[in-house]
């Protein structure tokens, strides 16, 4: 008999436990406190695997444990609240590693009556997890074993009954790709981390979830008009300029020697529009799109060779926009494709840049393709086309030969050997097999100095950003818990969080300001950075989407949000304190795994060492040890090793169960 909870607001109160080796499932209470000290998402995420991951384990073997996760607003009402998460030892970097998605995923989880799935141990056997109805089971996938992740779901979803919401990985997950994610809804990705590794190493092909229960709000009225406040700045949307002209706002941003603070209500307007694909060119110009495989710039890529990617170039293949779950801004869509596979997902800006720009390549329909290429077998495009990139100045290096890739050649902006070479990785064929784990595994392999050219921060390739235009970028690159993450924070991103205008004591932006500041570092930069960790956690433990948070603090009331859900009455501050405590314990998760953190800071190319001599970054080097310290200053940890201290870890009330001890 299952024991019903009292009722609980906002979260369900309990997590499912799945042990694959024994194929024993029970459910486990989680204490209100723990919600109380961590919320629920990335934060629950954390306790749980802190608690049970032990030191020194194997990320593919059986002690390594894989949460899924939704977020305490998902399903109450709230705004952009879709998001779930995967988490677990990453394979790729030996750190924490979770991975984060939208679509219809993240509610499915709560109304089956949990806030996270957590899975223990090796199956004997390719299984899938079916929950329905307050019963849960482990059923054989050895039919599903070997096919994509698209068509396993599509099976998947007839076979249990119509309804369900499915997590699944393609072919790149089985055969243990460390580039490899977990996908839902037809091909989106929880891409980085390398996360699918993990769930093949475990033989689990997928979860599948198919609930019914509700999800209690404390003041139902009062999250309506909160969400009613919200959504009106998102339904404000001005004319913009056509997509063959944005390009040119980048050209401005970068020959100007000052700099306007960036309100995120202007990105909203260009993200309803277009998507994330709104920033193609527009990056490239102004220096924050990384070129050539971050040695080159816009220079190399000029707007005649971009103009293929432009907004507007790649909104004309999309034949209809989706929204993820609550989300009312709708910047995804399908898009038609030519050839095998008719459709695909339009490509984000990360994928369009990696496979494009990175790689040379203004061949927009071979993007498409391969975005669904990879898609279906289950690989981070990211990293793909940072391993891709790689690979190419490899090649003209002379580090790889035409007889080592297997008669391809790998020059800049060969579409057509991109291609092959993509299908070599999934299928880890020859040159395929070396790169199908990133590109810092496939320097080892390769030998001669290829480390020199591999550019990722602990293993994970490096996002579309360059910390050379903003270093923010750089500084979270290195100090996250999960390192080369480019959805915490930035210069850019402490601008439109606008968490002053909410959040007592924080560093005010001047509407202007002399670009060459961004580069000084000082307490007041460690500050924001700090700031935007804490905050991003507390989005992440909520279920809420970045691209919401952007809007600012006062538009996404996320902390009245998480007051009417739960009933609690905390402040904003006591809710950027659970931040911190979260980035702790993620931050003690790495050293009980006896990770190095000095290791994760990306190479001296990235860091502008030598700094460029032409394009928008020429000049610019980031002295990134210093904002280091300073980051790791506002937290209390040791400022050269980055270790938490027993004061700091005391002060956050974190006892001795959430640190295995």
């Amino acid at each position: 008999m299952i024991e019903e909870l009292p009722v609980k607001y906002g979260y369900m109160g309990k997590i499912l436990m799945v042990d694959l080796s024994g194929g024993v499932i029970r459910e486990e209470i989680i204490p209100d406190e723990v919600y109380e000290k961590y919320l629920s998402g990335i934060g629950l995420a954390a306790y749980v695997l802190y608690r049970d991951i032990p030191a020194g384990a194997d990320p593919l073997g059986p002690e390594n444990v894989l949460g899924f996760v939704s977020g305490l607003l998902t399903g109450t009402g709230s705004l952009f609240s879709g998001r779930w998460m995967v988490a677990g030892k990453s394979p790729l970097t030996g750190t924490w590693g979770d991975a984060n998605c939208g679509g219809s995923f993240s509610p499915a989880i709560k109304r089956c009556g949990y806030d996270g799935i957590f899975f223990t141990g090796i199956s004997e056997k390719p299984v899938y997890l079916f929950v329905k109805n307050g019963r849960a089971e482990l059923r054989d996938a050895s039919h599903l074993w070997g096919r994509d992740a698209v068509e396993s779901e599509e099976m998947l979803i007839a076979e249990t009954g119509g309804d369900s919401r499915v997590a699944v990985i393609g072919p790149a997950g089985e055969k243990l790709s460390l580039i490899s994610g977990v996908c839902n809804d037809r091909g989106r990705l929880a891409a980085r981390s390398g996360l699918g590794a993990v769930m093949g190493s475990k033989r689990l092909k997928a979860v599948v979830l198919d609930g019914r229960k509700r999800i209690d709000v404390h003041n139902r009225t009062g999250m309506k008009r909160l969400s009613q406040m919200c959504n009106r700045w998102v339904q404000f949307q001005p004319p913009f300029l056509p997509g063959s002209l944005v390009a040119y706002v980048g050209t401005l941003m970068r020959v100007l020697p000052t700099q306007m603070a960036m309100d995120g209500l202007l990105y909203k307007i260009l993200l309803k529009k277009w998507g994330t694909g709104s920033m193609n060119q527009m990056s490239v110009e102004m220096g924050d799109a990384p070129i050539k495989n971050w040695k080159g710039s816009n220079v190399d890529w000029k707007i005649e060779r971009s103009m293929s990617v432009n907004p507007d170039a790649i909104k004309r293949y999309e034949k209809v926009k989706y929204h993820c779950y609550s989300c009312p801004l709708g910047c995804g869509g399908i898009c038609s494709l030519k050839g095998k596979y008719g459709e695909t997902h339009k490509p984000e800006y990360e994928t369009v840049l990696a496979l494009g720009g990175l790689c040379m390549n203004a061949d927009v329909e071979r993007i498409f393709h391969i975005n669904e290429m990879l898609n279906r077998a289950g690989m981070d495009t990211i990293s793909a086309g940072g391993t891709i990139a790689f690979a190419i100045e490899c090649y003209e290096a002379g580090v790889l030969t035409k007889e080592d890739t297997g008669g391809l050649e790998l020059t800049w902006g060969n579409a057509e050997a991109i291609v092959a070479l993509i299908e070599k990785m999934i299928k880890r064929e020859g040159i395929g097999d070396i790169l199908a784990d990133g590109s810092k595994v496939a320097a080892r392999r390769i030998g001669k100095d290829a480390g020199k050219l591999a550019m990722h921060a602990g293993g994970q390739e490096l996002p579309m950003h360059d910390g050379r235009n903003d270093p923010g970028f750089n500084v979270h690159y290195s100090v996250e818990a999960t390192p080369g993450r480019h959805t915490i924070g930035s210069q850019m991103y402490y601008e439109m969080f606008q968490l002053w205008k909410v959040v007592k004591g924080l560093p005010r932006v001047k509407p202007l300001y002399f670009k060459d500041r961004k580069y000084v570092a000082g307490q007041e930069k460690a500050a924001m950075a700090a700031a935007s960790s804490k905050f991003m956690n507390v989005v992440n433990g909520a279920g809420l989407c970045l691209f919401g948070s952007f809007l600012g603090a006062r538009r996404i009331p996320v902390f009245d949000w998480l007051n009417a859900a739960t009933g609690w009455r905390k402040t904003p501050e006591e809710y950027m304190a659970i931040g911190k405590r979260i980035q702790t314990l993620k931050q003690a998760f790495n050293v009980k795994q006896k990770v190095d953190l000095r290791s994760l800071r990306p190479p001296d190319r990235v860091l502008g060492r030598p700094s460029q001599t032409e394009g928008a970054n020429r000049g610019r080097t980031v002295q990134l040890e210093k904002m280091i310290e300073d980051y790791y200053g506002q937290f209390g940890w040791d400022a050269r090793t980055g270790v938490p201290t027993e004061q700091s870890m005391a002060a956050l009330g974190i006892h001795g169960g959430e640190r295995g001890v």
